[in-house]
């Protein structure tokens, strides 16, 4: 797997960094992390229902999304959670460290990418660089350097919300 911080500097993909406790739920993010610059995010990691395709589905981190509503807009079959088995094999990482980051180690392009249009609206967007004991700050612009490098298309679509998960 590549190491993330040289993919970054090989692409030009800038960061603002800031360290912190591990944190596994927005209330925790909200508690622990120093302020950054533009929004933080929510990763969802799904798999369908045939468990054929794979997802990364990214938020703001206080929008709760509706699994059924999202696979109505997207065609993504009754979603639901990947196992941290699957998690682990298809981006490399732990629970609790989801990010569009991990897409860094997705060199197979075997996962979806779907962004929330207000996310990608953003300035900048909040990412644990494969751990979740650290934060990025990530300009658009450099989201957008790092999807290109990575080979990965995005679908920005309207996720809806709803009673539905909310933490991350």
């Amino acid at each position: 797997m590549p190491d993330l911080y040289e993919f970054l500097a090989l692409h030009a993909v800038a960061y603002t960094r800031v360290d912190h406790q591990a944190v596994f739920t927005i209330e925790e993010v909200e508690r622990l992390v120093p302020p950054l610059t533009g929004a933080a995010s929510k990763n969802l990691f799904l798999r369908d229902k045939k468990g054929t395709r794979q997802a990364l589905v990214v938020v703001a981190a206080s929008k709760p999304v509706d699994l059924r509503a999202l696979a109505e807009r997207t065609g993504f079959e009754r979603p639901s959670f990947g196992s941290a088995d699957r998690l682990k094999r298809c981006l490399g990482v732990e629970p609790g460290s989801v990010s569009l980051l991990a897409l860094v180690n997705d060199t197979a392009r075997a996962v979806e990418v779907f962004i929330d249009r207000d996310l990608w609206n953003a300035s900048a967007v909040h990412c644990h660089p494969l751990v979740n004991t650290a934060t990025l700050g990530v300009s658009h612009e450099g989201v957008e350097a790092f999807l290109a490098a990575t080979g990965h298309q995005c679908r920005i679509v309207d996720i809806p919300e709803g009673p539905g998960v909310s933490n991350s």
